[in-house]
């Protein structure tokens, strides 16, 4: 029927494929089993398997002619008594609607429209071609345990442990308190500086100042031969001191330049 218009058409027809076990059973006179052949899985696997035995681009090829050839292969799986699959009527029946609407004169609505299912049918064959090109370069790269192989145990020298001393938390914990308490404290001295008091200072320099009226620098009221620690406490109480004594208005300061020696005297009019 629909392979006959076909045929008259013009359009090539496709050739069925079968199995081994079809043909096996087409000898002993039972109903040859013709689908789910070479990893087909559904009805986009039999179109694409049509348009693909066409030999032209799924982008170029006619949904028409496609059509055509799915229903005839229905239509010869029946005769031969093969029970249909539910996926696969529905797909028939889908194909047989699609071609109805290229067929008839468009129509304004807001379904889709015949070109628009084409085109999805198209781009769904496209794709799964993809896929199963995919999965043919994967299939046909080497497999472990088939074609490539593990190597053995490696190679190298063979260790054995032996413990030498088990222990918990606690004995680690008491083993260190021990060595802790065999080491010494550390005792810690801290050194007395000698220092000069404000005191002591004041009372230097006022009676060194009590001798002369000539101006003295103040390192002239330190000790003499004193450690370095001392005179530098002693410079410090010295330089307190005179300023004390300038305040009492006792001496007064004198300094010529930043930085220059600081000088001090006894006022005349001061008592001594």
């Amino acid at each position: 029927m629909l392979a006959g218009e076909a045929a008259r058409a013009g359009e090539p027809t496709a050739e069925w494929p079968e199995d081994e076990a079809g043909k096996q059973g087409a000898r002993a006179g039972e109903t040859p089993l013709i689908l789910e052949l070479d990893g087909w899985e559904g009805p986009l696997d039999l179109l694409l398997d049509l348009a693909r035995r066409q030999k032209v681009d799924l982008r170029q090829i006619s949904i028409l002619a496609l059509v055509d050839q799915y229903l005839t292969y229905i239509e010869r799986a029946g005769e031969m008594r093969l029970e249909l699959a539910a996926d696969y009527l529905v797909m028939a029946a889908w194909l047989a609607y699609l071609k109805s609407a290229l067929l008839l004169p468009k129509d304004e609505q807001e379904d889709p429209s015949p070109e628009e299912l084409a085109l999805r049918l198209q781009l769904r064959l496209q794709r799964l071609s993809a896929m199963r090109e995919a999965a043919a370069r994967l299939m046909a790269r080497d497999r472990l345990g088939r074609d490539i192989f593990l190597r053995g145990r490696p190679e190298g020298l063979r260790t054995d442990r032996k413990t030498v001393w088990k222990s918990d938390a606690y004995a680690l914990i008491q083993a260190y308190g021990q060595v802790k308490a065999r080491t010494a404290p550390r005792i810690y001295h801290v050194a007395n500086r000698p220092v000069m008091t404000l005191d002591s200072a004041l009372e230097r320099v006022s009676a060194m100042l009590g001798v002369t009226l000539e101006w003295m620098e103040i390192r002239d009221f330190l000790p003499p031969h004193a450690e370095p620690a001392l005179r530098k406490s002693a410079l410090a109480s010295s330089f307190v001191a005179a300023l004390e004594l300038a305040k009492m208005g006792r001496a007064e300061l004198a300094q010529e330049e930043a930085f220059a020696p600081l000088r001090i005297r006894r006022l005349k009019d001061a008592a001594a």
